[in-house]
């Protein structure tokens, strides 16, 4: 009787097996560009946050004249908000170039050197983060003069200006006093940016 159960059970793989190869394929084709280019390498530089993106928005001004921020634009790198060196100097530390997906950036040290990374975080998803740091109860500090509104805790900052939010978190083993300063500092110069 264990030998027809056995054989119903090959039969099943052999169909499943082809149709989950099918699944794979189709999905893995999703995962680059559409029009065939190839995927933007990620540099050193801090390019204009709307780089890439035509008319108004590229050009700072919408059709009806008033200024443009990135939340108009369909879309923004925050890989472009924040760069590399910008990040390794929060961090303390050299990092990987980064990793861009949908409206994060992740800058992580390499695998011989400290734990360290330095977040990136824009739009919604920026919102949503400082949303989910006020409803755990972190103290999060105002910070005047930086954008329309900004605040501070021990390894992150939030900045908004124009209904467009940017949060940039950093991972790191050390005393939070010593992250004032580098986070303050560069809260204003991504408030200059966007």
């Amino acid at each position: 009787m264990a030998r027809p159960v056995m054989n119903r059970i090959h039969v099943a793989a052999r169909g499943t097996l082809p149709a989950l190869a099918v699944l794979v394929a189709l999905g893995l084709s999703g995962c680059g560009p559409s029009n065939g280019a190839a995927a933007p390498s990620s540099g050193d530089t801090a390019p204009s946050p709307a780089a890439g993106h035509q008319g108004a928005a590229a050009t700072g001004a919408s059709k009806s004249g008033t200024p443009a921020t990135p939340a108009a634009s369909a879309a923004v790198n925050p890989c472009a908000i924040v760069s590399r060196q910008e990040a390794e100097h929060l961090a303390g530390t050299s990092l990987n170039s980064p990793v861009s997906v949908a409206e994060k950036c992740t800058y992580s040290a390499p695998p011989s050197g400290p734990t360290t990374q330095v977040e990136v975080f824009v739009g919604e998803t920026a919102k949503d983060y400082l949303t989910a740091e006020r409803g755990i109860g972190h103290e999060l500090r105002p910070l005047s003069g930086i954008g329309d509104e900004a605040y501070i805790e021990d390894y992150a900052v939030f900045v908004k200006k124009a209904d467009f939010w940017v949060s940039i978190d950093l991972v790191r083993s050390n005393d939070p006093a010593e992250n004032r300063g580098p986070l303050e500092g560069l809260a204003r110069t991504v408030a200059d940016r966007i």
